[in-house]
């Protein structure tokens, strides 16, 4: 499959069939982790959603144990503040 000059992709017949697509079926484009995603706009929301979710739970996964344990609340709140 190729891209045309103008950015035009055919999604093949067994794929928009799959997918429910139908001609002037209005869908989405996302950008998740590097890929591409189209689905359609009206299952779209929910499924966004729970891929951000997804996604924020997995990078906070990768940041578990990556801090100084003997840095406490009260000292990073202090640092993190507007100073005068």
């Amino acid at each position: 499959m190729r891209i045309s000059e103008k950015g035009q992709v055919t999604i093949p017949k067994n794929f928009r069939e799959l997918a429910g697509l139908k001609p002037n079926s209005e869908i989405r484009i996302l950008l998740e982790g590097g890929r591409v995603v189209i689905e359609r706009k009206d299952v779209g929301e929910e499924s966004a959603k729970a891929a951000r979710i997804e996604n924020f739970l997995r990078d906070l996964k990768k940041l578990e144990g990556s801090g100084d344990p003997s840095i406490n609340a009260d000292d990073v709140m202090r640092a993190t503040r507007d100073r005068d």
